[in-house]
Parts: structure tokens; C-alpha cells; sequence
């Protein structure tokens, strides 16, 4: 399983980051965080200990559907889609949707955390 870096670091750094990339000043290295938070605490909330037990339960079970994560998770469906939905807009979950289902994948269940 990848391991996805992360950084922490004030909303106005990361701007003047994403700026510097957008203008070709500045071309970051292959090992710098990809994912990037402004606290430790908005952090946490969305690697709680739950959302990552739940990583790690996608990783192993691997689920075929959302239905049958909920089953395996015994966390309701509207609150499961709703953490999947956060999780997959960091890059830590891929949602596959097929005909009639989206099936969950987790993208890492181990992570780096680098603060500035």
C-alpha cells in the first residue's frame, strides 16, 4: 500500500506555493508532501482514528460496494458516503463507479506528516 505524504502548513504559504508552481518559478521534488492541510487540527478531523480504521478495513476487505462497506462497518450509509466523499477529496479513497454501485478503494492507509 502507497504511503501518501502530507504537509501542514498557513493558508497563505500554501497560496503562495500553489502560485510559485502555476508560474513555473517553483517545481516541487518527487518526495514533497502531495496533500496539504493548514492545521494539525483540521488534519485530525479527517484522519480520525475511525476514518482510518476504515482505510484500513476498505484495504482489507475490499468491499465491492458501498452497501456492503456499511454491512461491514455497521456505520450508516448516508454517514459512511459522506466521510468516503472527504477521504476521496484528499486522495486517500478512489470511488469506482460501476453500472449500479460505487465500490471503494483505498488509495493508502499509511501516511507521512510533515509540518512546516
Amino acid at each position: 500500500m502507497k504511503k501518501i505524504v502530507i504537509g501542514i502548513m498557513p493558508q497563505d504559504k500554501i497560496r503562495e506555493r500553489v502560485l510559485a508552481i502555476a508560474k513555473g518559478s517553483y517545481k516541487p521534488k518527487r518526495n514533497e508532501p502531495k496533500v496539504w492541510f493548514t492545521s494539525m487540527k483540521s488534519l485530525a478531523e479527517v484522519l480520525s482514528d475511525q476514518n482510518r480504521s476504515l482505510l484500513h478495513l476498505i484495504d482489507e476487505s475490499k468491499p465491492q460496494s458501498l452497501k456492503e462497506l456499511s454491512e461491514l462497518s455497521g456505520r450508516k450509509s448516508s454517514n459512511l458516503s459522506r466521510t468516503l466523499k472527504t477521504l476521496s477529496g484528499y486522495g486517500f479513497v478512489e470511488l469506482k463507479k460501476g453500472n449500479c454501485h460505487v465500490q471503494p478503494i483505498a488509495k493508502a492507509t499509511q501516511f507521512e506528516i510533515r509540518a512546516t
